[in-house]
């Protein structure tokens, strides 16, 4: 390229060899070095003539957006300075520039000048300056304030580099005096790189999320302006590399007669902390779920434990029992779910122990719920727990009993009573294994084995449209009968015998002896309250027993006798025996007595419950099987 006949002597006269700064002319729209002068050879150690000719890029060869963007700036503005920019010098060494710049010729001309200055020899000249400023000032005020910080580092040298935390100086004006090589480290950047820089706008900029850190607010800077020590617990500080780690530090200030110059940092690099903290707090998160859990568990035991069982174990040598321990011992040690039917007082939680107590899951709860106890407004809180707030009256978290069962077995006795709308949520869980407390929206998984236990007729009901047909399926995967007393006579003598011993222990009362008259007695009798009524009727005799017992059990009539009715039964016994229909009839009479002289009222002291000496749940499920409305017997005003 003939460079000379593109270049104008006018414009590339000697008068750019006499600036006392590297300068380059620049034709910017055609990105061509026009003329360079003796100072800019020097500064990048080539001769000047080299660089005419040639694009102005080359100089700046990983800076060419930032370059193409100032030389806009200056031919818009007439002139521009910046900081931003260096060169390579050829022994290798890089020149920190200082550059300003203007536009020359006339207003269509695209030609720039450019005045290099070398930072590092700029600071050098600054330094003289004030040294030479501070000298007529006297000697010794120089060495305070200009050499206050190199002779802190000199003096303390081996403590710099020994300690473990970073330190950093900065002067009055905020930027970098020293660093020592744990600074270094955590900041990523070398100490000559720190020296002189701002250091707010390289380490301390942003706040961790990255919003804007304002000068104004740093508390390092407020640590001289203010002169006190600023100490800050947590903040944020950010690598060469563009990364951020959590800090505390300490900004002391610096004060030569009284006057701050400048603060020292020591931080810390509280990473590990923090995450330590974090899995503390997981920690500690994870024992007080675990403590709420295990009061819940320890509350629900308590109250299993002042309950009434009717017995431990499966008492009984006959056909129907030996079947029953069969089919438990067949599907203990799976996971299946069990649907256990039979009449009221057969011993079905009994059998739902048992296959617990035989399973892999004996180790963890059997939580037991019995669904007609449960208001009908409650019923999703007690099975799936609820959150502070959910609704009027949860003044707390409250585990429910899927989350209590995990990892064991849930018990839902009378399973018919669960209403109709709730019958899908409970499909749900029995499906997924996944429920939600009321008022939250976190899934929560369980690992739950259920088993059912009722007394109606459930496959009716679903042919009724009562009761879930998917729901009846998922719960009957592997039915089981209790079988009620009165198939089983040839038990009644274990059982009773079993009854007398723990009756006469819990009452403190002289070891009694059933004769074989006593037997036959027993046997004789229908049993509609089943093996719980045997219960009571033996309980009863041991209390009244006068040294010895006397059984009477003269007929049909006993079985209201047995529940304890306080009304005489509707039916003598004639010496002759009833059908079935006949015993349904003789308690429908039983149970219509005691509502009418309780008003319909089944719970209470004075309730029909406590007439016939049984619990209301069991009162509510006769009710309901024999299809009595205790609503019927209230009494009305006129």
């Amino acid at each position: 390229m003939n460079t000379e006949a593109i270049i104008r002597p006018e414009i590339t006269g000697n008068w750019i060899n006499h600036l006392p700064e590297a300068a380059l002319l620049v034709d910017a729209a055609r990105d061509l070095i026009l003329s360079a002068n003796s100072a800019m050879g020097r500064m990048i150690g080539t001769d000047r003539q080299s660089l005419v000719g040639t694009p102005c890029t080359h100089l700046f060869t990983d800076q060419r957006p930032q370059l193409i963007a100032f030389t806009e700036e200056t031919l818009f503005r007439s002139h521009g300075w910046s900081r931003d920019f260096f060169l390579q010098h050829r022994d290798g060494h890089t020149v920190e520039l200082e550059i300003s710049s203007s536009r020359v010729g006339e207003a269509e001309s695209q030609n720039v000048l450019l005045l290099l200055r070398d930072r590092r020899q700029l600071r050098t000249l600054r330094e003289r300056h004030d040294a030479n400023h501070y000298h007529r000032g006297g000697l010794l005020e120089w060495r305070r304030v200009e050499e206050l910080f190199k002779d802190m580092e000199r003096e303390n040298q081996l403590i710099l580099h020994a300690v473990g935390e970073g330190i950093y100086g900065v002067d009055a004006e905020g930027r970098g005096t020293f660093a020592n090589p744990a600074a270094e480290r955590m900041l990523g950047w070398r100490i000559d790189e720190l020296m002189g820089r701002v250091l707010h706008r390289v380490v301390h900029h942003s706040h961790a999320d990255g919003s804007l850190y304002p000068l104004k607010d740093c508390p390092i800077y407020a640590a001289f302006r203010d002169a006190s020590v600023k100490r800050v617990g947590e903040d944020w500080f950010w690598r060469k590399d563009g990364s951020g780690f959590p800090v505390e530090y300490t900004s002391t200030p610096i004060l030569d007669n009284g006057h701050p110059v400048g603060a020292v940092v020591v931080f810390r690099d509280i990473s590990a902390r923090q995450e330590a903290q974090k899995e503390l707090q997981k920690a500690l998160e994870e024992v007080e779920t675990l403590k709420h859990r295990l009061e819940m568990e320890n509350a629900y035991l308590q109250e299993e434990l002042s309950a009434e069982y009717h017995f431990h174990e499966i008492f009984g040598q006959s056909e129907a029992i030996k079947a029953i321990v069969r089919r438990i011992g067949m599907v203990a040690p799976t996971d299946a779910n069990v649907l256990i039917t039979g009449e009221s007082g057969t011993g079905k939680e009994l059998i739902a122990r048992a296959i617990h107590q035989s399973s892999s899951r004996r180790d963890r709860p059997l939580i037991r719920v019995n669904c007609a106890a449960i208001p009908k407004d409650l019923f999703e809180s007690e099975f799936f727990g609820h959150i502070k707030g959910a609704f009027t009256g949860a003044v707390s978290d409250r585990v429910g009993r899927f989350e209590l069962a995990d990892g064991g077995t849930l018990f839902l006795d009378e399973v018919g009573e669960i209403p109709l709308e709730l019958q899908g949520k409970l499909l749900r869980v029995l499906q997924d294994q996944q429920f939600e407390r009321v008022g939250e929206n976190h899934t929560r998984a369980v690992d739950v084995r259920v088993i059912a236990a009722t007394n109606r007729d459930l496959k009716s009901e679903v042919q009724e449209k009562t009761f879930r047909e998917d729901l009846y399926f998922r719960l009957n995967v592997f039915p089981i009968e209790s079988v009620p007393l009165r198939r089983r006579l040839e038990d009644i003598p274990i059982l009773a015998q079993e009854f007398l011993n723990r009756a006469c222990q819990k009452f403190n009362r002289p070891q009694l002896a059933l004769r074989e008259r006593d037997m036959e007695t027993l046997k004789a009798y229908h049993w509609p309250g089943n093996v719980r009524e045997l219960e009571n009727v033996i309980e009863r005799q041991v209390i009244t027993a006068d040294g010895r017992l006397d059984l009477d059990l003269p007929g049909p009539d006993s079985a209201a006798r047995s529940s304890r009715a306080e009304a005489p039964p509707a039916r003598h016994y004639s010496g002759e025996l009833m059908t079935e229909q006949e015993l349904r009839e003789l308690e429908k009479q039983n149970l219509a007595r005691a509502l009418t002289m309780s008003s319909g009222r089944v719970f209470g002291d004075d309730g029909a419950a406590a007439m016939l000496g049984i619990k209301p749940t069991t009162l509510t499920s006769r009710l309901k099987k024999l299809k009595i409305e205790p609503r019927a017997f209230q009494v009305r005003p006129e």
